[in-house]
């Protein structure tokens, strides 16, 4: 049988364990062409919550009875293209479910794991989480020596990749966080320059820390969190700043958005703001992931993995994403 955790309401707000349903199917028939894949792992991420909701996105939103979507790692079950055999390794974009019925096509792709320690590294490193981060600091932001990089979210998947990639191309990072063990992270795990701590602290406060670590305004925002934390990031741009806009997960179980109120800094130092999203740079995957891995076997990245068990358990690990409780990229182990 083929378990599949399913989205059966659209979420209001925060997502409860109503809006989801855990169902035993029969295992998929092989597609005419393709294949049907056991998910052995897959990405937790907080773009799933937007893909719940019936609004317009950069993707279809998930169906009512479907299987949430996600990218996974899997083997192989059964095959009926001559490119993909019984066992091999392949990464896609599926459903949480122990079998997936696909297709070759972008989101699937053959994998060679003996290059890394765990399969679930395509997941996190060397997949979209480690790839975001090398895409939108290097290609869309374009960092010089020397320059400063502040980084939401900093002690996140996506963050804390950004901060070590900034670090290897020679600029100054500036990672906020929330609490004093994730502060904690950013220096000593992640080589962040400056740790600030958001809780607690308003818009004027949090905008005067920033101002006190970038005296002379940041050169690069790397955005993962919106709300009042951009608001507070808007107030320090240097001129001609790029700002990545990557992600507002402080909005996305939000009624009433927030939205951004400190616009007027980009037109008066003529920053650039970039809505950015890594599906552009799919056909690169290979090449970024290699150099990824090559960062890591020299002890110069750090990729922190948070894999919670089990697929009953799909609902409470999803949502250690919007609690904090994460301490690295959230994957769910399914097999």
């Amino acid at each position: 049988m083929n378990r599949r955790f399913l989205l059966t309401r659209r979420p209001h707000g925060t997502p409860v364990p109503e809006d989801f349903s855990l169902v035993e199917q029969p295992i998929p028939a092989v597609p005419a062409g393709g294949l049907v894949v056991r998910n052995h792992y897959c990405s937790l991420d907080p773009a799933q919550r937007g893909w719940m909701d019936d609004v317009p996105s950069y993707m279809p939103p998930i169906a009512l009875g479907d299987p949430v979507r996600a990218s996974t790692v899997g083997v192989v079950h059964a095959s009926d293209n001559p490119q993909f055999q019984p066992g091999d390794w392949v990464m896609g974009l599926n459903g949480i479910e122990d079998y997936s019925a696909c297709h070759p096509g972008a989101f699937t792709m053959k994998l060679d794991i003996t290059q890394v320690p765990s399969p679930s590294l395509f997941l996190s490193a060397m997949g979209a989480v480690g790839l975001t981060g090398y895409f939108g600091l290097l290609d869309v932001a374009k960092p010089q020596p020397g320059e400063v990089l502040l980084v939401s979210g900093a002690a996140g998947a996506v963050g804390s990749a950004v901060g070590q990639i900034g670090k290897i191309v020679g600029c100054r990072t500036i990672g906020i966080a929330g609490g004093p063990e994730k502060c904690r992270r950013l220096i000593e795990d992640y080589g962040y320059d400056v740790a600030i701590d958001y809780k607690g602290k308003s818009v004027r406060e949090l905008s005067a820390e920033i101002r006190r670590a970038a005296p002379g305004g940041v050169n690069i925002v790397f955005e993962n969190v919106g709300g009042t934390v951009m608001d507070a990031e808007m107030l320090n741009l240097a001129k001609y700043a790029r700002i990545v806009l990557c992600g507002l997960i402080s909005e996305y179980n939000l009624t009433e958005k927030y939205g951004v109120r400190n616009l007027w800094p980009i037109l008066t130092q003529q920053a650039t703001l970039y809505g950015y999203l890594v599906l552009d740079y799919a056909p690169r995957f290979a090449e970024a992931g290699a150099v990824m891995a090559q960062w890591m076997a020299e002890g110069r990245l750090r990729i922190d993995e948070d894999i919670q068990e089990g697929l009953e358990n799909a609902y409470a690990a999803f949502m250690r994403l919007f609690t904090g409780a994460n301490t690295g990229k959230l994957v769910l182990k399914i097999a």
